[in-house]
């Protein structure tokens, strides 16, 4: 009877093992996808140079993510079009071969500290995530 038991358990602490698994690992699709994780920073003080380049210095830090394929560093264009939005600071923009890179990236020490480091310096943050696939055409 006990050694019926324990095998129920064993049985059923794998069974909860794989249904505790990401999602992600269980989507091999996902894999392939081309993430895209966009965000735009809102300083809490937006006309202050000195808080403006300090998080550039925070965000040429945080580019050293060995996951991210590709960073741009942008301030909004000199562009007027009734649907451009230009009140933020800084986009930062990041490309990953795919979610679960970007999700390496989202726990790495150099983002949180960044986050520690210079999250005083915002009063917003939008971030906007896309996927695709790699190539189009």
């Amino acid at each position: 009877m006990k050694d019926n038991s324990r095998r129920r358990f064993l049985q059923n602490a794998g069974i909860a093992t794989i249904a505790s698994v990401s999602p992600l690992a269980a989507a091999p699709e996902k894999q392939k996808e081309l993430f895209i994780h966009h965000v735009y920073f809102y300083l809490k003080e937006p006309h202050n140079a000195e808080h403006e380049a300090k998080l550039l210095e925070g965000l040429t830090k945080l580019a050293k993510v060995p996951t991210i394929q590709y960073v741009h560093i942008g301030k909004p264009a000199e562009t007027n079009r009734s649907v451009i939005v230009r009140d933020y600071t800084f986009s930062w923009m990041c490309f990953f071969k795919n979610i679960i890179e970007e999700e390496i990236y989202q726990t790495h020490p150099i983002h949180l500290e960044f986050i520690k480091d210079y999250g005083h310096l915002w009063e917003k943050v939008i971030v906007y995530d896309s996927v695709g696939p790699k190539k189009v055409g």
